[in-house]
């Protein structure tokens, strides 16, 4: 078996019962591998490339990777926390410097790393216009580390805005966690949230990854379940 570790936050991480229908995009990503990929998500919510390194959740991934593995890196959303020093980052500094430690994590151990981009949050002005994002800097930054580290991108970020400025403000609401009264035992009063996804917003960017790694080709496209298979499903943010 081949692995694809994958280090992230929330919008990554793999949920429970307990949170359902909540679902990270590493959760979903195993339904567009080939039968020899595995998927060992190792996103946990809340995380920054610093404060995953300082809890030491990179060091196991160090440990267990191996050659012809791949380490997929997607953080952002939480290095913007300016108010939080345990997790923020520069976004043209320290940002980079930690991308690079995860880079040499993978090639260190023969694996490939990939750098993956933020999925956008669901903001949408009073005109029905989708806000400027925060995440711009640390796209930025992640594309600045990939050509100074020589790591593939698939830009995540740009396929999510793209789709939800095509979609817009009301249709594109039952991707993201945002729960009436009573959907969820959890939270009975219901819930706005902009930021992670249900299901259907989980498939819905693990689909724009698969098409990414497609177009990136070779040992990249390789990862992916055979054009037969995914013909449908890589085209999901066509088909909603």
């Amino acid at each position: 078996m081949r692995h694809i570790f994958w280090a992230g936050d929330s919008t990554v991480a793999t949920n429970k019962a307990s949170t359902y229908p909540q679902t990270g995009i590493g959760q979903a990503f195993d339904r567009f591998t080939a039968m020899d990929v595995c998927v060992c998500n190792r996103a946990v919510n809340g995380r920054s490339t610093k404060s995953f390194i300082d809890e030491s959740r990179l060091a196991p991934i160090y440990d267990e990777i191996t050659k012809g593995d791949f380490l997929f890196i997607q953080f952002g959303h939480n290095d913007e926390k300016k108010n939080d020093p345990s997790r923020y980052t520069d976004p043209h500094g320290e940002f980079i410097v930690n991308l690079g430690k995860y880079v040499n994590v993978a090639r260190n151990k023969g694996a490939y790393p990939v750098f993956i981009t933020s999925v956008e949050r669901r903001l949408f002005d009073e005109n029905g216009a989708l806000k400027p994002s925060e995440h711009t800097e640390y796209v930025k930054g992640m594309k600045e580390a990939a050509e100074k580290f020589d790591v593939p991108v698939v830009d995540l970020f740009t396929m999510s805005r793209d789709f939800l400025t095509k979609t817009g403000d009301e249709a594109s609401k039952k991707y993201y966690m945002n729960l009436a009264p009573g959907e969820a035992s959890w939270a009975p009063e219901g819930k706005v949230d902009n930021s992670h996804l249900k299901y259907e917003g989980a498939m819905l960017y693990a689909g724009m990854i698969a098409k990414g790694l497609r177009e990136l080709g070779g040992v990249y496209a390789s990862l992916l379940a055979d054009d037969e298979l995914n013909k449908e499903t890589t085209n999901i943010e066509i088909n909603g």
